[in-house]
């Protein structure tokens, strides 16, 4: 992912060098070549010349550009009525396929750039000369997305929905357990780094369509051997490994160390899982997997464990008086003296945070994201001090998933809540980069989270993370009724580590 000043000066190349020219029929694909190269996306690579769909009223016609499931554009040229382009998009979009339609309608004559995002129902139009002013637009190309915390919840629901398909499709064919758990974390990784610049744009997406049967005879297999590339650094990869399956980042972190059993796949799963390289999954919160276990969970195990998703709003409530707006109040007393300034800096780093029924890690998400937050207004004074850290150092964040541990009865979502931990870590890198300007990206993966997947009520948690080394207890347990606990749920109601607690922690 190149940097975001890198992309401003590409556009204003780029609008230089067209500036001039009114042909559709010469130069359109010559033109949306370069347009992606401003984004360092080869065209190629995620998207197609002159698609071939039925329009609404039946006959032939020809997409100018697709991006499956996420941008058409048309082209017309100088001075052509932009209205009429749109109209004859939407004509196209009933002729579509539901996994292409697309998210962003992008059209131009060489000297406008008008974008519809058809979710959102919202355009924008702006003259050529002025797209490096309006790069933000194109979060979908670039990585850089802007993120709407307004809109995260809907659209974790959608997300959530599309995996638990996925998932079912493939648990109903017998494979399950242990193995489904993990197989299921690292698609959910795949498809996250497909849209967050951890990947290549589309490289996940493109490689399972091009290079898997339609059938999804051989999904599977080809999918274990992403896996088995994304554990491997690239030193110690085969000299002849296919230049496809190569381009993959050596990731790390123990998210595909583990060797699971072979996963036998179908037309049925593969479409499904195409359908999820579709969506947007750089426009969820990391805590969406709290909503997806939920969403494959079946409700009787959700009863019996008390298993719940605590809303990042509801969350935000427990954590801001709890530690949240103290720092931000220090923070505000230290920002304009650099010696206190690091100092403050250096003390969240010693920070540690212990959530003993942590679920799918809803709690442990976010309160890592509001301290990378908290770090990123500081990196940002820092660097007008003109003090900031060398890029390259790999310690631009000196804030860590591995100040975070967190306790899990159920083997699942303690997987899920690893990945989850590494996710938000890449957002906020994405965040850390769009504000600085400045490409930031931790691979290989560092320590992660430490997620124990025992009963908390029996556990002793000071073997999860010593009391001397910690700083603050939060979450949301589960609760199960009276009437329906079972016998040795009711005896272990009151551990003694609960009754025996320090004096100086509190539970919220």
């Amino acid at each position: 992912m190149i940097s975001l000043n890198e992309i401003r000066n590409r556009a204003i190349v780029f609008a230089h060098e067209w500036e001039r020219e009114c042909n559709e029929d010469a130069e359109a694909k010559s033109f949306w070549d370069g347009f992606f190269e401003v984004f360092g996306v080869p065209r190629r690579r995620v998207a197609s010349f002159e698609y071939n769909v039925k329009k609404q009223d039946g006959a032939q016609g020809f997409i100018d550009v697709l991006w499956k499931g996420v941008m058409l554009a048309e082209h017309k040229s100088r001075g052509k009525d932009l209205d009429k382009a749109f109209t004859q998009a939407k004509d196209y979009i009933p002729g579509l396929k539901n996994a292409e339609l697309p998210r962003y309608v992008v059209l131009s004559d060489f000297e406008k750039i008008r974008v519809y995002d058809l979710d959102e129902k919202k355009q924008e139009e702006f003259l050529l000369k002025d797209l490096h002013k309006n790069i933000e637009l194109f979060g979908f190309i670039s990585g850089y997305t802007v993120r709407h915390y307004e809109k995260e919840e809907e659209a974790s629901i959608k997300a959530a929905k599309l995996m638990a398909d996925f998932h079912n499709e493939i648990a109903k064919t017998g494979y399950s357990g242990h193995d489904l758990d993990v197989f299921l974390a690292r698609i959910l990784f795949c498809l996250f780094a497909e849209d967050t610049g951890i990947f290549q744009q589309g490289q996940f997406r493109s490689y399972i369509e091009d290079r898997t049967n339609i059938d999804g005879s051989d999904l599977g297999i080809h999918l274990l051997q992403i896996f088995e590339v994304l554990n491997t650094p690239r030193e110690k990869r085969q000299t002849n490994l296919e230049e496809q399956l190569n381009a993959f980042e050596y990731i790390n972190g123990g998210i595909f160390a583990e060797r699971i059993a072979p996963v036998s796949l179908d037309a049925g799963a593969r479409l499904k899982l195409v359908k999820c390289c579709s969506f947007g999954w750089s426009e969820i919160s990391a805590s969406i997997f709290g909503s997806l276990f939920q969403g494959v969970m079946n409700e009787d195990n959700r009863r019996q464990l008390g298993a719940h998703y605590t809303s990042e709003k509801n969350i935000l409530k427990v954590i801001q008086p709890l530690f949240l707006d103290e720092l931000c109040v220090e923070f505000d007393k230290v920002k304009y003296d650099p010696k206190k300034l690091d100092a403050f800096h250096q003390k969240l780093t010693k920070l540690t945070f212990l959530d003993p029924a942590c679920g799918c890690g809803n709690f442990l998400v976010v309160t890592y994201r509001e301290l990378r937050r908290l770090e990123l207004e500081i990196l940002d004074i820092k660097n007008k001090m003109g003090q900031r850290r060398l890029i390259g150092t790999g310690d631009l964040s000196l804030l860590n998933v591995n100040q975070f541990y967190g306790i899990e009865i159920e083997e699942s979502p303690a997987l899920i809540a690893r990945t989850a931990m590494y996710l938000v870590d890449h957002q906020m890198n994405n965040e850390l980069a769009k504000k600085l300007g400045t490409p930031y990206l931790r691979l290989p993966l560092r320590e992660p989270a430490t997620i124990v997947n025992d009963n908390a009520l029996t556990k002793n948690w000071e073997d999860v993370v010593p009391k001397h080394k910690l700083s603050y207890i939060l979450g949301n347990p589960p609760f199960v009724g009276a009437r329906i606990m079972s016998k040795e749920q009711k005896e272990v109601v009151q551990p003694p580590q609960m009754r025996q607690l320090p004096k100086e922690f509190t539970i919220y």
